[in-house]
């Protein structure tokens, strides 16, 4: 048997070796493919209109998990940040971190998954770097990912923007990518069912803002922290107060078993292929519509509304009719999930 291609520090030191491994992984990734292309800089045809920016770094732990994989994050996490903004991704950067040693099979998978994610978002990586550093200061492999997108005509979307009044909605079950990480660490042996949500936000995005426009106020992708993070995020920004009603908010079957067999909520656990918007009541009816004639949107629920105050404060009305803070997460249930 022929023995495992590892990376080496040769491979992060810029000469032969490191022009191997970007154009045997890396090359396709973006529309040029010719070696001969390979410049320190991308040049861009610039869209017309305004400009969303945005950056983001994955440590995922496990690289590979049920329904995703550090590459698939890598891109959506930060297409689905421009998502947020109204914006559509243009272009994409994709910075690597290698450890000494990890198995070259291992980065030339990472490389597909980040082009078949592309392929699946619509957009292509135009620039990009690569760096190799010793045994044991990197964990196996980090990605940063920056992108650039342009922005629908009708977005004016801001945490700031939630006004009282507004409907709140999510555009799927909650909490799948968290709990998806907790049985890849072989922490739910046993369980089925559990698979990552993680999906490009896009066309969610845009099928709300074509619907309802400048009504919707917010739109956020409830990642670290899951929907209590973004709600109280919201509410802060905004100084509004947010009232949720428990019974409406959706979750997997196999993810509220799960929570229930651990004791954890839902509510807090991280998402990776679901928007929170905050709507206008007149245009609520016509968002939830056009989110649920998508398949990724089947399943958007009104979950809420906004409230004028107390500034800040996030509530929950639970399936027994008591009502709970849904306080700001303080520390992280499950670290390393993106």
């Amino acid at each position: 048997m022929a023995e495992e291609r590892t990376i080496t520090l040769a491979h992060g030191g810029g000469g032969r070796q490191s022009r191997e491994l970007v154009v045997e992984h890396f090359l396709n990734l973006g529309k040029k493919t010719d070696p001969r292309d390979l410049d320190d800089a991308a040049v861009l045809e610039a869209p017309a209109g305004r400009l969303a920016f945005t950056t983001d770094s994955f440590v995922v732990t496990p690289r590979f998990f049920p329904g995703g994989n550090i590459g698939k994050l890598a891109v959506f996490g930060t297409v689905n940040d421009l998502a947020a903004m109204g914006a559509r991704p243009v272009a994409l950067s994709v910075g690597l971190v290698i450890e000494e040693g990890l198995a070259a099979s291992e980065v030339a998978r990472v490389a597909e998954a980040v082009a078949q994610a592309c392929a699946e978002a619509g957009v292509a990586v135009v620039t990009g770097d690569t760096k190799v550093v010793e045994r044991g200061a990197a964990d196996g492999l980090f990605i940063n990912t920056s992108g650039i997108g342009a922005v629908h005509p009708k977005a004016r979307l801001s945490g700031r923007n939630a006004r009282p009044g507004d409907v709140v909605i999510v555009s799927g079950p909650v909490g799948d990518h968290g709990i998806a990480i907790m049985a890849a660490r072989n922490e739910l042996a046993g369980l089925s069912g559990l698979s990552s949500d993680s999906a490009p936000l896009t066309e969610l995005a845009f099928a709300l803002l074509d619907a309802a426009g400048e009504a919707v106020h917010v739109l956020r992708d409830p990642t670290r922290g899951g929907l209590a993070a973004a709600l109280n995020e919201i509410a802060l920004q905004a100084e509004v107060a947010i009232a949720l009603d428990e019974d409406a908010i959706p979750v997997s079957e196999a993810t509220r078993g799960a929570c229930e067999l651990l004791g954890l909520d839902p509510l807090y656990l991280a998402c990776e292929g679901r928007l929170v918007a905050c709507v206008a009541q007149r245009a609520a009816e016509r968002a939830l519509e056009a989110l649920r004639a998508l398949a990724l949107g089947a399943q958007a629920r009104a979950i809420g509304e906004v409230l004028e105050g107390p500034a800040g404060l996030v509530s929950l009305r639970t399936a027994l009719g008591v009502e709970r803070v849904l306080d700001m997460p303080s520390g992280e249930h499950l670290p390393r999930i993106c």
